[in-house]
């Protein structure tokens, strides 16, 4: 089975004990709305958990726009939210998959063994009829203990490594226009870390918002060997997630995130800085 599911596989499934639901919804220029969307209406069961205070650690010097959490921070979030090792994950949000897929490679970062996100998000949910619920769920915490997988995360000595030899492919999952460095939303610095090849995470889904089918997602990365070891980032560590788990369900085994990415590489000066295409 892969990592994503339908929302006709969840409602068979809602109200199954083994199954936690998160709803991730978030929006970066109105980070309150996601929270509110969820207090307006939700899928039955489902826990909020918020990027910015759940999901990422205070902005400091280094880290990028949303740092990773570490080890113990992400252990607190999951069982406050009733997630153990013996559950299965399913998590939605309403943005694609951007923010699900986040919580997703936290998940299997610290070493969860089945979690999944919701295909096309919440507003599918809704047109299709399916049940929606305003009240917060009665959530019993557990302890989560987590197995951290290292080889799934990237610092950034290892980028600035593969930058230079080539040891890594470093994919840029943020859209051409910001890869080339035409123009930045966001941060202070536009353009790419060397080296990086341009992959933006919106293309792996559908004109209807779906994504698309592992042979169409495997035909898109046909040009990487499926030994070769990727690093993937974007501008937070966030839009990256999604390109990461696109690449699993393809059967690339060596791929890591560069969690700080962008924002984090123009944070040391001495780093440099490229435009154009690669």
């Amino acid at each position: 089975m892969n990592n994503i599911v339908s929302i006709k596989w969840l409602l068979a499934r809602l109200y199954e004990p083994d199954l936690v639901i998160i709803d991730s919804r978030f929006a970066l220029a109105e980070p309150e709305a996601g929270r509110l969307a969820y207090e307006e209406g939700h899928i039955p069961r489902a826990v909020y958990l918020d990027l910015d205070k759940d999901l990422s650690s205070p902005v400091s010097a280094h880290g990028g726009r949303h740092p990773l959490p570490d080890s113990q921070r992400m252990a607190e979030v999951f069982g406050k939210a009733g997630i153990g090792r013996d559950r299965r994950v399913v998590i939605y949000d309403d943005q694609g998959g951007i923010f699900a897929s986040r919580v997703w490679w936290m998940l299997k970062y610290t070493g969860h063994p089945h979690v999944y996100v919701m295909d096309e998000g919440f507003s599918a949910w809704t047109k299709a009829g399916y049940p929606v619920a305003a009240e917060k769920p009665v959530v019993v915490p557990t302890t989560y203990e987590p197995e951290l997988q290292p080889d799934m995360l990237a610092d950034v000595e290892a980028v600035r490594e593969a930058s230079v030899t080539g040891s890594s492919v470093i994919i840029d999952s943020r859209d051409a226009r910001r890869y080339a460095g035409f123009e930045e939303t966001m941060d202070p610095v536009a353009g790419h870390i060397p080296g990086a090849v341009n992959y933006f995470w919106k293309e792996l889904m559908d004109e209807q918002g779906r994504w698309r089918s592992a042979e169409e997602i495997e035909k898109r990365f046909a040009s990487l060997p499926k030994d070769a070891e990727i690093i993937v980032y974007c501008g937070s560590g966030v839009s990256a997630c999604p390109n990461a788990l696109a690449l699993h369900d393809a059967g690339y085994g060596k791929v890591k995130l560069y969690a700080g990415s962008w924002s984090d590489w123009i944070s040391y000066e001495e780093n440099p800085v490229a435009t154009g295409e690669e």
